[in-house]
């Protein structure tokens, strides 16, 4: 006997094949779990920045000694005779030796973790994987980003253009000679150009390079160690990767460790250590920046 829905056994049990899904159900299930869209717990991740920089805002307005402090537009702080705290002085050892060489310490602790790990490839070897190579690619965009907006774009970066466009300039007004050789102002096309000729950039919106830099190398070393981090945590991992094939698959797959490398009970979080304690760090320091340095605007 025969029903609309297929031939039955004699148990009852239909023997129809079940039909695969229609296109629209696919693709909207495609839509959904896009691989080039942030996961919930990446959205998370990333909006830590903007709270951040809210935070240390309203700390800045709330806490009585660093409302008191006199602060200077010019440098862009607190005179460092009036400073609320250490870290609120320019010359504090955590400003010159970390955040002023920020994206040497994002490099070194991205190295450690792609030589280290052995989701990546053999454990401390140099050996260039598929997936290392892949690594190196994904911090060379980052890299040249970086390099694009705060070091040079066919001249000047673009912070220094932006800042020009809006009105910016170099004041030299600090030494007789430089306002008897240049007049009442010069110009200059970068900011460093500027302070190296003796004057102030002044004038226009300067946005704050320490909270770009800060920002940019944390959130890359987060999300290069994510998977890794959720998987040793026992955490699903939502992120997807489009493979070569057109298969798409759970990044848990990426950061697989080898029965092998189980033995060892540091092998799965070898060399995480370094980027989590760059980024965490980072986030301290932007926070600290948000506290004592800029406007709100120049952090924004």
């Amino acid at each position: 006997m025969e029903s609309d829905s297929g031939p039955i056994r004699r148990n009852g049990a239909s023997t129809r094949t079940p039909q695969p899904a229609s296109p629209a159900f696919s693709n909207s299930i495609t839509a959904v779990k896009s691989p080039f869209l942030p996961t919930s717990l990446e959205a998370i991740l990333l909006a830590i920045y903007p709270s951040t920089l809210l935070l240390g805002s309203l700390f800045s307005l709330l806490e009585p000694n660093a409302r008191a402090a006199p602060y200077s537009a010019i440098s862009q702080s607190h005179p460092s005779e009036f400073a609320p705290s250490y870290f609120a002085q320019k010359k504090n050892l955590f400003n010159v030796f970390f955040v002023k060489i920020g994206w040497f310490w994002t490099t070194l602790a991205f190295c450690v973790f792609i030589f280290m790990h052995p989701s990546t490839g053999p454990s401390r070897s140099l050996v260039l994987t598929p997936k290392r190579a892949q690594g190196f690619l994904r911090y060379g965009i980052v890299t040249l980003w970086w390099a694009i907006v705060t070091q040079w774009f066919f001249g000047p970066a673009l912070i220094d253009r932006g800042f020009r466009l809006t009105g910016g300039q170099c004041e030299l007004l600090q030494t007789e000679e430089g306002r008897e050789r240049m007049g009442e102002t010069r110009v200059y096309f970068t900011a460093t150009a500027c302070k190296l000729g003796g004057g102030r950039w002044t004038g226009g919106y300067d946005i704050s390079g320490h909270v770009f830099l800060l920002v940019l190398g944390s959130a890359f070393l987060w999300l290069e160690i994510l998977p890794v981090v959720l998987r040793h945590a026992g955490l699903r991992e939502e992120r997807l990767i489009r493979h070569a094939d057109g298969s798409v698959k759970n990044a848990a797959s990426e950061a697989h460790v080898g029965r092998s490398d189980n033995d060892d009970p540091s092998a799965a979080t070898g060399g995480v250590s370094a980027p989590v304690a760059v980024a965490g760090l980072s986030w301290w320091m932007l926070l600290m920046t948000a506290a004592y340095f800029h406007t709100w605007f120049e952090k924004v």
